[in-house]
């Protein structure tokens, strides 16, 4: 089954509940394992041993609290020992890679499909979390999901311009089955070649304009693994969604903290227009040394292309066809 047809047939998949309530716990141990992914990997620290402990007491955590979702509730987000606050992250990291896992099952149905995308959006949860709180992209992440990335390309076509324009050109003397696997695998290099050039790339034109590093080598990992997955067209997609989402974010940001900066000078400046002159300066300052997470949009774009990327590119291409 080609990847183009599992997206005009997603929607086609009845949902058991059974296998809903089955593939919704495996979420929920999921999540509890990214959380500890987030934890651990940026502190280069081992995700298998020692146990789960109290980031505050160290008092290994037992396993009646170590329950996803319903121990945080129960224990009202504090250690049981210590009592120290433990964040709200883990609650939504675990009900998110749920849900997700859900989503996939519901869209996909009980195929490989569905476990290619659970495994894709696992990595991209992680790597979001992970850079939101440590600007970090860990590449104990981003390069077995690229490896997986092309791996699951054999198994489920990608199904994109390579395997759209090539085999009319190129006569290839192999099984019709053998060669949309390989034409499927090139689809996911070129991807993954194409992530990975765009933003370091952009990377390069950003150091070179500014003097200063605008993205690293995360953001391009990540991009290659984006694009393994996916391919060229909701790559593209991803990049540039995610560069309009994060310059919203950081214009509001801007705006946010000159309103703010502005009415704390009012207090010290009779006069209102250099207050708010002092306030715009106070504002770009902030912003010029802010290191914004880009993977937090990059991954977030990519979670909203894998659902509704392919609608919007056909829906976007009927408005100039």
């Amino acid at each position: 089954m080609q990847t183009q047809s599992l997206w005009k047939n997603a929607q086609n998949y009845s949902v058991d509940p059974v296998y809903a309530l089955a593939i919704f716990v495996f979420g929920l141990a999921f999540g509890s394992f990214l959380n500890v992914c987030v934890y651990r990997l940026p502190l280069g620290l081992s995700v298998v041993r020692p146990g789960s402990a109290c980031p505050s007491c160290k008092k290994l955590i037992a396993f009646y609290d170590n329950i996803p979702v319903l121990s945080w509730l129960l224990l009202r987000g504090r250690c049981r020992g210590c009592k120290a606050r433990i964040s709200p992250r883990y609650l939504f990291v675990e009900l998110l890679t749920a849900f997700l896992f859900l989503g996939c099952y519901a869209y996909f149905g009980l195929t490989l499909a569905t476990l290619k995308y659970c495994v894709f959006g696992f990595l991209l949860l992680g790597l979001i979390f992970t850079d939101a709180e440590t600007k970090l992209l860990p590449d104990k992440l981003t390069l077995p999901g690229l490896a997986l990335g092309l791996l699951f390309s054999l198994l489920v076509p990608v199904h994109d311009v390579a395997s759209q324009f090539l085999p009319g050109m190129v006569n290839v003397p192999l099984s019709a089955d053998l060669a949309t696997r390989l034409f499927s695998l090139l689809d996911s290099l070129l991807g993954a070649a194409m992530g990975a050039s765009f933003i370091y790339g952009a990377g390069a034109v950003y150091l070179r304009w500014r003097g200063t590093e605008g993205m690293g080598f995360g953001d391009v990992k990540l991009m290659a693994m984006v694009g393994a997955f996916l391919g060229i067209k909701l790559t593209i997609f991803t990049i540039f969604s995610a560069s309009l989402v994060g310059s919203l974010f950081g214009l509001t940001t801007v705006l946010v903290v000159w309103i703010k900066r502005t009415h704390r000078f009012t207090r010290r400046l009779a006069n209102l227009q250099a207050a708010r002159r002092r306030g715009w300066q106070s504002a770009q300052m902030v912003y010029r040394h802010y290191q914004m997470p880009f993977g937090v949009f990059l991954g977030s774009m990519a979670l909203l292309a894998l659902f509704v990327g392919n609608q919007f590119l056909n829906w976007y291409g009927r408005l100039w066809w």
